[in-house]
């Protein structure tokens, strides 16, 4: 008899787990268990499952049974053609013929009978096979690389957890540790994954156009103001704002912005009626927001209001474990996306790659990947195919200095930590638009 592929096993008892787990081996591919069902909703995203059984009370339950018929509503919001199958104590078997009737495929009594509960589990799996295309589930593979560093793993634990809830999110960290990304993740692990993830480059807004963009506006209302204009909190509503850069909004507009994160309303500009916006708010800084506050350039009220769960992504640097894994996956995307076949990394490429400090992070290594895969020519990226500026590894002096691009490099670089991360303020410093630095940035990985 061939096996099924995939089941979640829901059960906060330990010897449950492991005898469930012992039974089913020989009928599912795969068994997973999760001793909460807090990261059920991660799994179900990460996993291909056939079936998930359920228990009907948890030790931090709400009332009996109640918090299963909870979890049951949650797993059909995010996959509803999902067979679920609910454990249950004799004493409330009331309660899950109630949860068949709220969409469970059946349930199982403990203690259980080994013949049924097999036999219970693989009929639901037949059951829905026949409409196992699922299209009305909208699951997407995540971009996202945790790595095997224990600092990603605590941060992915710290994710699962915060993801479910609408609590305000400000993430920090270095340019290119992936901190768009990041928000993306925690959308796509909300309970909002349905609607739409709005980003604003808070740094790349002018400041003209601040409450247009924000808030919308009226037809009329200037110049240039042709039609009624939904704001980016409108196009959020419903899903989540994610606001980047927010370091970089000056002073002067961060009142206008904690007041309608405050209201959960926004006034476009020429009108006088608020809208309700239901939003889940994501921001991401480089800065440091607490010394910003300390030196009067940031509202600690604003700070206060965004920083509900702070998560704080760590350098490249700091998790070497990871560079390799992510050099080959980036190798793996460009080597389809160049039509260049396969390609390895040598020996002394990967001790070269783990050696680099990474000051651009995450963006950095992929600029470099992606550079080596498009002049390599014979399958082996060697240390020849990775060339990073001097001053990219350490405080450049003026006798080390040997191009133009090296100088260019070495100057945004003490501009950046001249003003703790602020890049209008660094566009300010070397006489360039916004727009140029960004594109120099990129250029230099930074």
């Amino acid at each position: 008899m061939s096996k099924q592929g995939t089941i979640i096993v829901v059960d906060d008892n330990k010897g449950v787990l492991s005898a469930v787990k012992l039974l089913l081996k020989n009928h599912f591919e795969h068994i997973v268990t999760l001793p909460s069902p807090i990261t059920l909703p991660a799994a179900l995203r990460e996993e291909n499952a056939q079936v998930v059984l359920l228990d009907m009370n948890f030790s931090s339950g709400l009332n009996t049974g109640n918090e299963g018929l909870y979890w049951l509503h949650e797993i059909k919001k995010i996959q509803p053609s999902l067979p679920v199958v609910l454990f249950t104590a004799y004493a409330d078997i009331d309660l899950a013929v109630r949860g068949i009737k709220e969409g469970a495929t059946d349930f199982i009594v403990k203690p259980w009978n080994n013949a049924r509960l097999i036999e219970t589990l693989l009929s639901a799996c037949r059951n829905s096979s026949k409409n196992k295309k699922r299209a009305e589930v909208p699951k997407t593979v995540s971009s996202m690389y945790w790595g095997e560093s224990n600092a990603m793993k605590q941060l992915r634990t710290l994710i699962e957890k915060v993801a479910q809830t609408d609590a305000n999110i400000l993430i920090t960290g270095e340019n290119g540790t992936g901190k768009e990304m990041l928000a993306r993740e925690i959308h796509a692990l909300s309970a909002r994954y349905r609607r739409d993830m709005i980003t604003v480059d808070m740094g790349a807004i002018t400041e003209s156009l601040f409450e247009s963009e924000l808030f919308g506006h009226k037809k009329g209302s200037f110049t240039d103001a042709h039609a009624d204009r939904a704001g980016k909190f409108e196009a959020a509503h419903e899903g989540t704002l994610f606001l980047d850069e927010i370091g970089n909004l000056p002073y002067h507009l961060q009142s206008k912005l904690l007041t309608a994160i405050q209201s959960r309303s926004v006034v476009r500009v020429g009108s006088n009626e608020p809208i309700p916006v239901n939003i889940r708010l994501i921001c991401a800084t480089n800065c440091d927001l607490e010394e910003m506050v300390a030196k009067g350039k940031f509202r600690e009220d604003l700070l206060y209001r965004i920083n509900t769960i702070h998560i704080e992504i760590p350098p490249l640097r700091e998790r070497k474990e990871d560079i390799i894994p992510l050099a080959e996956r980036f190798i793996d995307r460009f080597c389809k996306q160049y039509d260049k076949g396969t390609i390895l990394l040598s020996t002394g490429a990967q001790e070269k790659l783990r050696t680099h400090p990474w000051y651009g992070n995450i963006r950095e290594l992929e600029h470099a990947v992606e550079k080596a895969v498009i002049i390599n020519e014979d399958g082996i990226l060697s240390e020849e195919h990775f060339h990073f500026p001097r001053k990219a590894a350490a405080p450049a002096t003026e006798t080390s200095v040997s191009t133009l691009e090296e100088m260019e490099l070495q100057m945004i670089q003490k501009a950046i930590e001249k003003c703790n991360g602020n890049l209008s303020a660094v566009a300010a410093q070397l006489g360039i638009t916004r727009q140029t630095l960004y594109n120099k940035m990129k250029k230099f990985g930074l």
